[in-house]
């Protein structure tokens, strides 16, 4: 497949989407955020690639939606009904693929991460940030509604009365304010950030790729679950991991002394 907005690469079980539209501080127009779509399942469905990391080029992550027509050819991110309308069209789409994804998610927030950047940034599922990193919801502040599910991720990752606090204000973050109230795990000197993202996307590359996607579903299943339905879940996921190599090399590994070198299956 290939990308004009957005650079998708792919090594050693990891794969990197970049979205590349720098002088825009990445703003999704239509053809970013179908792209965006068409990579997260891209990397869903091949089999070789275990992590996908998400960040942007140049100074930021994603400023949201671009509202500005492009000189060139006039266009704006909304040019028809679907976007509009469709939940599962333009910026419903990015947040269902993000959701649906088994493989681990991982933002490297290098900038501005504002709207729709923002959204995507918490629809993945950890988040680390450059110190440079700023968050903002700011729909409000152009007097639009809150989009591309952040109403459904935020107030699970920060609580409700921080999440409303952020979606009715559209007041800016820093990374070290992110940090203190959980949206992000990290925060590092900028110029480190994607070698952090890559030094832990590997490590779970390495990992028994069966147990982690389990692990992921089944987190996100406890958000909904009571606690019979989810011990039920626990119970199946159980069954399926004990049924792979991976389990047995664990066990191997453990007795030998020795790490690990697990296959994925």
């Amino acid at each position: 497949m290939s990308y004009q907005d957005a650079i998708l690469e792919k090594e050693g079980g990891v794969a990197i989407l970049i979205l590349n539209r720098p002088d825009r501080l990445n703003a999704l127009n239509a053809r970013l955020m179908t792209e965006i779509a068409n990579a997260v399942t891209e990397v869903d469905e091949d089999d070789e690639m275990k992590v996908l990391i998400i960040t942007g080029a140049g100074r930021g992550f994603c400023s949201g939606a671009d509202l500005i027509p492009s000189p060139s050819t006039g266009e704006r991110v909304m040019p028809g009904r679907r976007l509009l309308l469709e939940p599962m069209g333009g910026f419903g789409r990015i947040a269902r693929v993000l959701a649906s994804t088994d493989k681990p998610t991982i933002a490297a927030v290098n900038g501005v991460a504002a709207g729709a950047g923002f959204s995507i940034a918490v629809a993945c599922d950890i988040r680390i940030a450059s110190e440079n990193a700023r968050f903002s919801a700011i729909f409000v502040r152009r007097a639009l509604v809150p989009d591309t599910g952040i109403t459904y991720f935020l107030p699970r990752i920060v609580g409700i009365s921080k999440a409303v606090e952020l979606c009715i204000t559209g007041d800016i973050i820093d990374a070290v304010e992110a940090e203190r109230i959980g949206l992000v795990s990290k925060v590092m000197p900028h110029d480190d950030l994607i070698k952090e993202a890559k030094e832990l996307a590997t490590r779970l590359a390495k990992g028994p790729s069966v147990s982690i996607e389990l692990a992921k579903r089944s987190v996100y299943k406890g958000l909904e679950n009571d606690l019979a339905t989810q011990l039920a879940y626990e119970t199946w996921a159980y069954n399926v991991a004990i049924q792979t190599e991976d389990v047995q090399e664990g066990r191997r590994s453990f007795v030998e002394k020795r790490e690990p070198v697990f296959k994925g299956r």
